[in-house]
């Protein structure tokens, strides 16, 4: 147990890398604190309005579709420390105003929404430089498993963040809710500048007219002259769009299909999170580049349980399914998001990671107004299994383009134990 333990956190004895992670955890168990304190605040505003929801994620997300891939540019030109740091800066003043105008009373929706939409150009510049810079602080060896800390730390912020909103919304209301995430944007502040520079594993970077010919047009080629990058995030920008939403839809599925409360938002929520915490630390002894069927066999599982998600007619029913929901969800986003980092050279990290991002939260704002459009209509639980099947679709069929183009065939095997595997040719 000793040794699995000590695999499972390797990278954390890089001093470099320990500060980074404790800096995101503090930062993101506030960030998810508001994002239920911000999704509760605009239904109390708009009357209980899905629509209003959907509009609130998809400006939230809007600036990643229109400025990430500039953003990756910026990282394969410039500090990638430097850059982190004036994002969470800029992060933490807006994220004061916001605490400010609410915990006054003069908060109206409006204010929410040009709230979200300058959130969102702030996660636009953050998010790949964060993504890329992780290569830096451990180096390529350390790499996959970094990479699966990350989605653990993200995770476990998902756990403690939306229970103890629930809690406190439930007690104190929701402006100290947004203050105290306020207040804990400033950690990655600290932890950035403690970081030492000269520990980093990174190239010098180029002179500045060499550095100009970092184009966003260079690295779109790059992609899509590589298949086994392009496939992940394919499959990746469907299921994004359509079956990511949860933020969403288990407001609304909380609020307006079972009517109850905001702790038991947050009890959907945390739920879900625990599941793709477990998720997230299945992946960390993982040291090579995953397998494309991995990728896609958990795609297929992710979309299969999300659909019973939606499927479920009662509370209790939801709360089992979700936490493989969460796992699945994280199990595929990680080995996703391993096999492009571990297939593409350095020279356009930044590049394909922003492109990455992109697929992975910029159709968020294509898909969030339908999502909250459907669940208006037609019931949270519809937006929910609709997004499934739309998922599971996409990934059978990516399945169907890999085997043909590998020449490979999917079995089924009974014994000793059942399960698909593929024989290639």
């Amino acid at each position: 147990m000793h040794a699995r333990l000590s695999t499972m956190f390797q990278s954390l004895q890089v001093r470099n890398y320990r500060l980074f992670a404790s800096g995101q955890l503090v930062k993101l168990i506030g960030v998810w604190m508001m994002f239920i304190a911000q999704d509760w605040l605009v239904l109390e505003l708009s009357d209980d309005s899905a629509t209003a929801l959907g509009v609130v994620v998809a400006l939230q997300f809007t600036p990643v579709l229109l400025l990430t891939l500039l953003s990756g540019r910026l990282a394969d030109r410039y500090d990638k420390r430097m850059l982190l740091f004036v994002a969470n800066a800029f992060w933490t003043v807006l994220s004061l105003a916001m605490s400010v105008l609410v915990l006054t009373g003069l908060v109206q929706l409006w204010h929410v929404f040009v709230f979200a939409a300058l959130l969102g150009v702030a996660n636009a510049v953050e998010t790949p430089v964060r993504q890329a810079f992780v290569s830096e602080l451990v180096g390529t060896s350390l790499l996959p498993n970094a990479l699966s800390l990350n989605a653990a730390v993200f995770n476990s912020a998902r756990i403690v963040g939306p229970a103890i909103a629930g809690l406190a919304i439930a007690l104190v209301d929701v402006g100290p809710v947004f203050m105290v995430t306020a207040l804990s944007s400033i950690g990655p502040l600290i932890t950035v500048i403690q970081m030492r520079p000269a520990e980093l594993h990174r190239e010098p970077l180029l002179p500045r007219d060499e550095r100009a010919a970092a184009t966003v047009l260079d690295g779109l080629r790059y992609v899509g002259r590589r298949p086994d990058l392009l496939l992940p995030m394919v499959v990746m920008s469907v299921i994004g769009m359509s079956l990511f939403n949860f933020q969403l839809t288990l407001a609304a599925l909380a609020k307006t299909v079972f009517n109850t409360g905001a702790a038991s938002f947050g009890l959907f929520s945390t739920t879900l999170a625990a599941g793709a915490l477990v998720g997230a630390l299945a992946g960390t002894g993982r040291r090579s580049r995953p397998s494309v069927w991995l990728v896609l066999g958990a795609a297929i599982a992710c979309a299969a349980f999300g659909t019973l998600v939606g499927l479920a007619p009662e509370y209790w029913m939801v709360l089992v399914l979700l936490p493989p929901t969460g796992f699945c969800m994280v199990y595929f986003a990680q080995a996703a998001n391993q096999r492009v980092q571990l297939g593409t050279d350095a020279a356009f990290r930044g590049r394909v990671m922003a492109l990455w991002v992109l697929v992975f939260l910029g159709t968020n704002p294509v898909g969030a107004p339908i999502i909250g459009w459907i669940a208006e209509t037609f019931g949270a639980g519809a937006s929910i299994w609709a997004g499934g099947l739309l998922s599971l679709t996409t990934a059978l069929l990516a399945l169907a383009w890999q085997l043909r183009r590998a020449g490979a065939r999917l079995r089924f095997r009974i014994l000793p134990m059942p399960r698909f595997y593929v024989t290639e040719a």
